[in-house]
This record gives structure tokens, C-alpha cells and sequence, in this order.
């Protein structure tokens, strides 16, 4: 549209259109990614929770397995350590038949008694590896056991 004052012609001056900004939208998926981030560290802590209380339980259950291990091993022993002293002891022979010896008496010390081993249980020996020499010189590093 023109408009005729005189001699000059005008012409209306347009408004200059407005730029969309991004920033709103940036906005909102800032915090969205902040939000998913706060829910993944949640989840993290609790799974590393859940972890540390399951390698107790397993550990205590461990413990407990071994020492069964234990007692059956020594069970085993004293059961072994009974059979062989029934076999030595002659039951067949009554003590009116037998004949006296003439032998000299045995000038050797005394013999261990079979049974007197029997309730003590043999331990496995754990073997340690040795240390690398790359881990004696970093002494930054702190060792955590459970």
C-alpha cells in the first residue's frame, strides 16, 4: 500500500520480526538432564549398597561353609583314628591263653597314643603370592579389604 503526500510516495515501515530464542528450550533440557542425572547417582548408591551387603551375606555363608568343612574333616579323623586303634587291639584273644614273653623289655621311648591327634583337625596352609614390586613402590594407593 502507498500512500501519495505530494510528490513522495511513503511506504509503512514493517516491524522487524522477533527471533525465536533457544534459551527456554535449553532451559528445560538442562534440567531434564539434571534430574535424570540425580536419579542415575540414586540408583548407583543403592546397587552399591545392595553389592557390599551381598559380599557380607556371602562371606558370612563362606565362613560358616568352611567351618562345617571343619568339623566333618575332624569327624573323619577321629573316626579313622577308632577304627584303626579297634583294629590294633587284639579282642580276639582272651588274656588267660596267651603265654608270657621272654623277651627283654623295648629300650625305645614311648609311642605316641593314636588318639591323642584325633580331635585336633588339620588347617589347610594358604599359600600367599608374593607381592609385585610395581606394588611396593606405590605407596599413594590405599589397600580396602572387606
Amino acid at each position: 500500500m502507498t500512500l501519495l503526500f505530494g510528490y513522495t510516495s511513503v511506504m509503512p515501515v514493517a516491524a522487524p520480526k522477533k527471533k525465536r530464542s533457544l534459551l527456554p528450550l535449553l532451559t528445560v533440557l538442562f534440567v531434564i538432564s539434571y534430574v535424570l542425572m540425580a536419579m542415575l547417582i540414586v540408583e548407583q548408591g543403592s546397587v552399591i549398597q545392595s553389592q557390599g551387603n551381598l559380599i557380607k551375606v556371602l562371606m558370612r555363608d563362606s565362613t560358616e561353609l568352611w567351618s562345617m568343612k571343619g568339623k566333618t574333616l575332624g569327624n573323619q579323623q577321629m573316626a579313622r583314628a577308632q577304627a584303626q586303634s579297634r583294629a590294633q587291639t587284639p579282642s580276639t584273644q582272651t588274656p588267660s591263653s596267651q603265654t608270657p614273653s621272654t623277651q627283654a623289655p623295648s629300650t625305645q621311648g614311648p609311642q605316641p597314643h593314636p588318639q591323642s591327634r584325633a580331635g585336633n583337625v588339620a588347617k589347610p596352609q594358604t599359600q600367599v603370592p608374593p607381592v609385585p614390586a610395581s606394588d611396593l613402590m606405590d605407596q599413594r594407593r590405599a589397600l580396602r579389604t572387606i
